[in-house]
């Protein structure tokens, strides 16, 4: 299965539960995330690299502006990667770093707004973006892993929405497919990587791949 299509399988989990939530009394959906909602686009966490390889092709998918604007803001990230971890470099190898040097990088950046974020707080990858984006807003139920709590940073101010029971979704079955494609790309060369590091690199390659199944 192709790794878009693969995570169709998250979005489709997404617009159950928001479909199932309704709209509350005053008529405004139940699910408050919409497009210019960037509450949960903050903060430094790596990506696969599968998900390297659909952001580098997210990249190239771009006008060329878009993508000059992006590559800059990734490049403004990847000059604070290197203050806080001088030694983290091209390929921006995380699994390398290791996992104490990457909380420390990614501790000091925990409001950082993701390079993805254009000035009207809209992600121009969205199509593209890796599969951690597409798990936040609601709260997961798996059949061998059990819940995973909603961790919207503003569902406190939404009570209706905070109370949502969690949407279920067969978390184990999406990661076993997920590991044929990742393990496709890291035979390619790609490792697990951030956000900014794979649009940097995505940049300076000229090009972009999709997953492969």
């Amino acid at each position: 299965m192709p790794y878009l299509d693969l995570l169709g399988t998250l979005d489709r989990w997404f617009e159950r539960g928001q479909t199932a939530a309704g709209c509350g009394a005053d008529g405004a959906p139940v699910v408050p995330c919409r497009s210019g909602c960037a509450a949960c686009c903050h903060g430094v966490f790596d990506i696969s690299p599968a998900d390297a390889a659909l952001v580098a092709e997210g990249v190239a998918a771009l006008p060329a502006e878009a993508r000059a604007a992006l590559t800059r803001r990734a490049e403004e990230q990847l000059a604070r990667y290197h203050e806080l971890a001088p030694g983290f470099g091209p390929p921006y190898d995380v699994e390398a770093l290791g996992e104490d040097l990457f909380d420390a990088l990614v501790e000091p950046l925990a409001d950082a707004p993701c390079p993805a974020l254009d000035d009207a707080g809209r992600c121009v990858l969205y199509t593209h973006r890796p599969a951690t984006c597409r798990m936040l807003g609601l709260g997961m139920v798996s059949p061998e892993l059990g819940t995973l709590e909603n961790v919207c940073p503003i569902q406190g101010e939404h009570p209706a929405y905070a109370a949502l029971p969690p949407t279920p979704f067969d978390l184990l079955a999406f990661e076993r497919a997920s590991l044929v494609v990742e393990h496709a790309e890291a035979a390619a060369g790609r490792v697990t990587t951030t956000v900014a590091a794979a649009i940097s690199q995505a940049s300076i390659n000229g090009r972009g791949s999709t997953g492969r199944a």
